[in-house]
């Protein structure tokens, strides 16, 4: 983590997401234009606006630092050491349908690390953060209390949307019809990442999904906090998380891990 003009990274981080969670909230519930990207996806006008208020604090603050936007792409050297990664909307679809849940996401990696990131939720005010050793969360209207995660809600996210690189092998529809799963677990399916931060706050006692993770303007910010609040990450079947074979099985603990990965082998021929 650098301080650069007296103010430290993660903290820019936290003034990032808090200028574009307040472009979402103001442009909810109104009439947006939608711009068709790809397989069905789409971004609205608060998309790219929302990601313009995040740009604007960074540049400003860090001139020479590489960025990629989820909407504006890459910028900046290719090869450059510290890169942010800017996801203005997490849950485009919830919001374009007036469901508050999404998720405002900046992530700074340095080389290998990501060293600062936060998650703000526009809604509830409230902004998850980390300096890549310890992981806070800031209400709307209090003091930084610290993340703590915790198992005992049984809670598990699932991310069904796609891609599924690791299909037919793994199907997180089908880890969701596993006896086994239903037995331990109470699933989940809120179609943002702010869900991994809950994991990291002790909201869910895991978060599942497949997909190529690494540089990964959706997953940089969570798969930090829960890292840093003391969380098991891994990829899908094991491995250090961003190598191998992708995916994520973020938990709460050792436990909660541990049966996601024996249900997730259960697919596998």
């Amino acid at each position: 983590m650098s301080i650069i003009n007296g103010e430290s990274d993660d903290h820019l981080a936290v003034r990032a997401v808090q200028a574009g969670a307040a472009v979402v909230r103001d442009l909810y519930g109104g009439r947006l234009a939608r711009y068709d990207k790809s397989a069905g996806d789409f971004a609205t006008e608060a998309d790219l606006a929302a990601e313009r208020a995040v740009l604007d604090v960074l540049r400003a603050a860090r001139p020479d630092d590489a960025v990629t936007g989820e909407e504006s792409g890459r910028s900046g050297a290719a090869d450059a050491h510290r890169r942010w990664l800017v996801d203005p909307l997490c849950g485009t679809l919830n919001y374009a349908v007036r469901t508050m849940l999404v998720a405002v996401n900046v992530a700074l990696r340095e080389g290998d690390r990501v060293t600062a990131a936060a998650t703000a939720d526009p809604f509830s005010g409230e902004v998850f953060w980390t300096d890549g050793e310890a992981a806070w969360v800031r209400p709307a209207d209090g003091a930084d209390e610290r993340l703590t995660p915790a198992a005992g809600s049984a809670l598990v996210d699932v991310n069904l949307d796609p891609s599924f690189p690791n299909a037919p092998g793994f199907r997180a529809v089908r880890l969701l019809a596993d006896p086994g799963f239903a037995e331990r677990f109470r699933p989940r399916v809120i179609s943002s990442t702010l869900a991994v931060a809950w994991v990291a706050a002790g909201r869910r006692a895991a978060y599942v999904t497949d997909g190529d993770l690494r540089d990964s303007v959706h997953f940089a910010a969570g798969i930090a906090l829960c890292r840093a609040a003391g969380c098991t990450v891994t990829g899908l079947y094991g491995e250090p998380v961003l190598s191998g074979a992708g995916g994520l099985i973020a938990a709460a603990d050792a436990e909660t891990h541990a049966a996601l990965l024996e249900l997730v082998k259960h697919q596998t021929p």
